[in-house]
């Protein structure tokens, strides 16, 4: 097959605007006059760079030679049928190649992040693992970064090591140029004692290269939950935002590198709200970045919050605004928000998984929100997801609701399916229309499995397929679907 060598968006994952009525992924068909008009899709995780977008999905707990919960990564190929159609692969320690050694409890594939590392053309894995061990003996975790190549994946590199038991390296994983060098860094999770840090492990990834970690921001009783990166300045590179919370202190913050000095400063901050998932779009289509915060829950230490109204949680969407950071109005939408489907309940969870995606190519993104915790009828735990679109800045979005009991999708709602556990987008069939993966790690006896929602093109609206380890032939396999790569 030949190959087009292009380079990955980054961390732009998904993008999209207000779908009208009658156009829903999933749920509507696009008119054919919008299919015609879509630009293709620049796939973020192309390993074999054959541009269609390949989906990785992390089985931490999965066996592998026989170790327990040693874990692996297995990519479902995309192509011209999408998910499912066109086979998979499993990368593990015992992968040749790959740093480190497959041992029991490791959780290899505990986080997936997918960019170029390397300039190359060909998306790559990157990889968290924060309970292997270090040379030292100590359950330190690490980051891997596994080679996408023409034929497959071609070998790894350690681009982090803990150094200190429960240092929990990778549980938190994003990547972008921090810098402004031209090489991609990756951000990550450390803990120490009572401590905990954002850190960034700067490019380039070749033998040789500095494995220092420069120091974001550290909080003492407290700690990361969620880490995305966009250019929520406009300046053309790549900020961090980060959500935190502990004690006496919770959050999210946006910061910038300074490229001469290398010091960090914040360019915005909420302190009245718990967060737990962060996803960045252009919802208003105003070619400005901005912030979507999901599952915000208020901060017992401040007077106020973010979001007055969060039975069942809330979603932030923080509007951006050009020359400045954030500058532009905010909303927070829940389920009792107009327009969006669903009842609000108590410990739904909703918005606790995000994306965003441009599914019908107009310039606005949509947002993919998920709800694992939702229940459908009497079946609790079943799940759900979202696709919400931008009502205009300032205002709630709004959008249906989906589950196992909605028309056209595989399956049955089950108690304990935990559909929307993760959430996650790219044109896996190639049509220059992003997909999205949804995932339900409960369904099945908990052996999981991933639900594949194509952007149809025109005419009636495909149905959601679900693609599991049975259907791929996996051994070992437990949990799929509960953490997908971005």
């Amino acid at each position: 097959m030949p190959q087009h060598v292009r380079k990955p968006a980054r961390n732009k994952l998904l993008t999209t605007g207000a779908l009208c009525a009658a156009t829903v992924l999933g749920l509507a068909a696009l008119t054919a006059g919008g299919a015609s008009a879509a630009e293709p899709a620049n796939p973020t995780a192309d390993y074999n760079n054959d541009g269609f977008a390949d989906l990785a999905v992390g089985v931490p707990g999965a066996t592998v030679d026989g170790k327990t919960k040693a874990g692996y990564v297995n990519v479902v190929w995309g192509g011209k049928s999408g998910l499912g159609k066109h086979g998979s692969t499993t990368v593990s320690q015992s992968t040749a190649g790959v740093p480190g050694t497959a041992e029991a409890g490791d959780g290899f594939g505990h986080t997936v992040t997918s960019d170029d590392m390397n300039g190359d053309g060909f998306s790559d894995l990157v990889v968290g693992t924060p309970d292997e061990d270090n040379d030292a003996g100590l359950s330190a975790g690490t980051v891997t970064v596994v080679w996408g190549s023409a034929a497959g994946f071609k070998g790894g590199f350690t681009a982090a090591n803990g150094a200190v038991s429960d240092g929990g390296y990778g549980a938190l994983l994003a990547t972008g140029d921090f810098d402004k060098d031209g090489d991609q860094d990756i951000a990550l999770n450390s803990h120490f004692d009572e401590t905990s840090s954002v850190v960034v492990r700067s490019g380039p990834f070749t033998a040789g290269s500095s494995a220092k970690l420069s120091r974001v921001e550290g909080w003492h009783f407290a700690g990361p939950r969620a880490l995305v990166a966009g250019d929520f300045d406009g300046d053309g590179g790549d900020d961090l935002a980060f959500s935190y919370d502990g004690m006496e202190v919770s959050g999210t913050t946006v910061k910038s590198r300074d490229a001469a000095t290398g010091e960090w400063k914040t360019t915005w901050d909420t302190g009245d709200s718990t967060d737990t998932a962060l996803a960045t779009g252009d919802f208003d289509g105003d070619d400005t970045t901005d912030l979507a915060i999901g599952d915000v829950q208020p901060n017992p230490e401040s007077e106020s919050t973010a979001c007055e109204d969060r039975l069942g949680g809330a979603i932030l969407t923080v509007y951006g605004k050009k020359g400045t950071t954030l500058g532009g109005p905010s909303s927070c939408t829940t389920q009792g928000s107009t327009g969006v489907g669903g009842s609000a309940e108590s410990g739904d969870n909703f918005g606790a998984r995000l994306a965003s995606t441009d599914t019908d190519q107009d310039g606005r993104d949509e947002l993919i929100g998920g709800a694992d915790a939702e229940a459908v009828g009497t079946a609790a735990n079943a799940g759900t997801y979202w696709f919400l679109t931008s009502t205009g800045a300032g205002t709630p979005l709004a959008g249906p609701a989906f589950s196992q009991n909605s028309a056209g999708v595989a399956g049955t709602a089950e108690a304990g399916d935990r559909l929307g556990a993760a959430v996650t987008a790219g044109d896996y069939n190639g049509d220059g229309l992003p997909d999205v993966a949804v995932g339900a790690p409960g369904e099945d006896a908990k052996s999981g499995g991933v639900w594949y929602a194509a952007t149809p093109t025109d005419g009636p609206r495909p149905a959601v397929t679900s693609v599991t380890p049975g259907k791929l032939g996996l051994a070992g396999a437990s949990g799929y679907g509960a953490v997908l790569g971005r």
